[in-house]
This record gives structure tokens, sequence and C-alpha cells, in this order.
């Protein structure tokens, strides 16, 4: 799959294809039905599949300090779109300038001057251009004027619920991941580097590898959840596990409050590995939720809730 910075990685010989636009944060069932019908429409005219995704997110540019949580780095859409069968990951810097653009303009310029677009698939819900002054219907407009074809496709999943990144936000805030798995496809994914924590949980009898994640991500409500970790890239250390390796993990997301804690953290135990994990890139995929956050008065009866959350942990990931 190629990858393209801006519209500058573009070749001056880029012939027609077909392009879907949109955050694709996430890449949740929803955007997988766009994606999906792009590829389609691509092979049906023996033209590349192109997926447009601009960074940083547009509301921090329109309207900033609203970035939402991010449920996906940009890494991990490519991924997820190459997975998929995307030929193109093109991401658009959005800046003023580009907010700026009238929508005719970004149609005209970005999608048939550089683009070469024969087809755009899109949501129904699809806006672009200066305070979002297009929509579906004007696409279709441009497309009939500048030689494109619109496509708009219906974000509806069962229960007639549409599946959007802003209804997968709302179901982690909650931390109701079992509600997120079903829009995204599978478990929501935080990823983070291990960094040095305060060492409690090994006094404990339950070490735990400290996750710091990226910058707005999307992290679950507090509690205790099971979920799978998985090692993705190796760490300085020598001894450390080979990137891919998974491990059932029982994490706390919260604050510590019995050891009066002020700081949320993103704590995983573990399970059935010894290995050093400081410094290792990974991710952990929130599968279920086991509980809330509790305030014990005696860390006896932490430990023994502890150990209560691994046992759960491996029932629920058998």
């Amino acid at each position: 799959m190629l990858r393209w910075r801006g519209l500058d990685d573009i070749p001056a010989d880029w012939g027609r294809c077909v392009v879907t636009i949109g955050v694709f944060d996430g890449v949740h069932r929803g955007h997988a039905q766009l994606i999906t019908r792009a590829i389609r429409a691509a092979k049906e005219r023996g033209v590349p599949a192109v997926l447009m995704t601009f960074d940083p997110h547009p509301a921090e540019v329109v309207r900033p300090g609203s970035h939402p949580p991010q449920l996906s780095t940009l890494t991990r859409r490519a991924e997820l779109a190459e997975e998929l069968g995307i030929d193109v990951f093109c991401v658009m810097p959005f800046t003023p300038i580009l907010a700026s653009q009238t929508p005719k303009d970004f149609a005209h310029e970005v999608l048939v001057e550089r683009l070469h677009a024969q087809v755009v698939v899109v949501g129904d819900n699809f806006t672009f251009g200066k305070k979002a002054a297009g929509n579906v219907d004007t696409l279709r407009k441009f497309g009939e004027r500048f030689g494109f074809e619109v496509e708009a496709v219906s974000l509806l999943g069962e229960h007639a619920v549409t599946l959007s990144s802003t209804y997968i936000r709302s179901c982690v805030d909650a931390g109701d991941v079992a509600t997120a798995t079903e829009a995204l496809g599978r478990p929501h994914r935080v990823e983070g580097v291990v960094v040095r924590g305060d060492g409690r949980g090994s006094d404990l009898g339950f070490p735990t590898a400290n996750i710091a994640p990226p910058m707005y991500s999307a992290i679950p409500a507090d509690g205790v959840y099971a979920a799978w970790f998985t090692v993705l890239g190796a760490g300085p250390v020598v001894g450390q596990v080979e990137p891919g390796e998974s491990y059932r993990a029982a994490v706390s997301v919260g604050t510590n409050p019995t050891f009066s804690g002020r700081t949320r953290t993103i704590e995983a135990y573990v399970l059935d590995t010894s290995a050093d994990l400081y410094g290792q890139h990974v991710a952990v995929d929130f599968v279920a939720r086991i509980r809330g956050q509790v305030k014990y008065d005696k860390v006896s009866n932490l430990i023994d809730q502890i150990s209560a959350d691994v046992d759960q942990t491996r029932l629920l990931l058998p």
C-alpha cells in the first residue's frame, strides 16, 4: 500500500482513482462500509482505491482546544485500511488554509486536479469546505460539472444506530467497551509506551506495566478491564519479548483511590509472562469491563479483589 503525506506526494503521472474521504478515526464498521464500497468501485473500473484522511483532526483547527479523544493513531488507521484492501493511504495536513477552502475549490483543486477522482465515496452525512458549507448534494453537483461520480453510503447499523466515531467515543467514555467492540468490529485499542511507575503493584504481588498513551487517546472510564496486551515494538532492553506477542491482562484505569492517588493511569497486570516490558510500544485491546473503580479501607481487601479480577480475566479471555 502506498502512503502519501499530502498532495505533494502524488506522482505527476497519476491516473484516475476512486477516493473515499473522511477522518476515519477508529476505522469502525461504518467506515468499513465506505472503504469496501470504494474498493469495489475501484476494481470495477480497474483503478486504485484511495483513502483520504486528515491530520490533525479538523475540529482542532476550526475550534482550537476541541480536539476529540482519538480512537486510533494514524499508523493504526493505515494498517486497518490496508487490511481492508485500500491501495493508497493519503494523509491531508488539515491547515487553516485547507479549512478556508470553499467547497468548489476543494472539489476542483483536490479531487479533480490532484487526485483525478473518477468516483468519490462518502458517508451520507458528509460535509466539506469552509464552515462545512458543502454536503453530498453539493458534491454531486460538482461531480456533474467536473466529471466524477458520487456515491453516498448510509452508516446505519443494527437497531437504527448510526455507526459514528462520536457514538463509539461515548461508549468508551462510559466504560461500555463491549458496545464499542460491536460498533468497531474489534475491541477498542489504546496504544502507548510502558514507563516506570511507583512500583506499588510489585509490592502488592501484582507488578503492572504502566502505559503512557499518546495525547488525545480515548481512554475508557475508570475501572478494571479484561484486555489483550500486545507488544508492537521492541524496546532497548535485552531480553524483551518479540513484537506481535499477545497476553491476557487485567487492566486498571483510574487514580488508585486506595492510595489517595490523583494522577489517572493505565496499569496492566500482564498474565503468564515475566518479560521486561519497560520501553516497549504496546497495545491494550479492551474486551470487557469487570468492575468500577473502588476505594478500599484495607490493602488486604484490595489484594483479594485484584486476585478475583485476575481470575475473572482468565474466564473472560480463555
